[in-house]
C-alpha cells in the first residue's frame, strides 16, 4: 500500500472552517459531527483515494454522509491534494482551477 502526503489547498480549509463555524451558530453537536465526519473521509480517502468517482477530470470526491458536502481531491504522484470542501448545491465545480 502506497503512502500518500496530504495537501489542503487554503481555500479548502475557510471552507472547512466556514461550515463547521455555521454549524457551530445552530448546533454544537452537529458542528463536532461535521469535523468528524471529515477527519473520516480524510482517512479513507488517504487510505484508498483511486477508489472514489472522478467528477471532472482529474478530481474526485468523497460524499459526506449526513451533510450536503463533498471532499473534492486529486492525487498527484504521491500526494493527495484536497481542492474543496464543496456544497452540493452551490456553484458546481467552481473549485476547478485551483492549484
Amino acid at each position: 500500500m502506497a503512502e500518500y502526503r496530504l495537501l489542503i489547498h487554503p481555500a479548502a480549509a475557510a471552507e472547512a472552517e466556514s461550515v463547521h463555524a455555521w454549524y457551530a451558530e445552530r448546533n454544537l453537536s452537529a458542528a463536532a459531527q461535521f469535523l468528524a465526519n471529515l477527519d473520516i473521509a480524510i482517512g479513507r480517502i488517504l487510505d484508498s483515494p483511486h477508489r472514489w468517482p472522478r467528477v471532472f477530470g482529474d478530481y474526485r470526491r468523497f460524499i459526506l454522509p449526513k451533510f450536503p458536502f463533498s471532499v473534492v481531491y486529486r492525487t498527484v504522484g504521491n500526494e493527495i491534494e484536497v481542492i474543496a470542501i464543496a456544497h452540493h448545491r452551490r456553484r458546481p465545480r467552481y473549485w476547478v482551477g485551483r492549484h
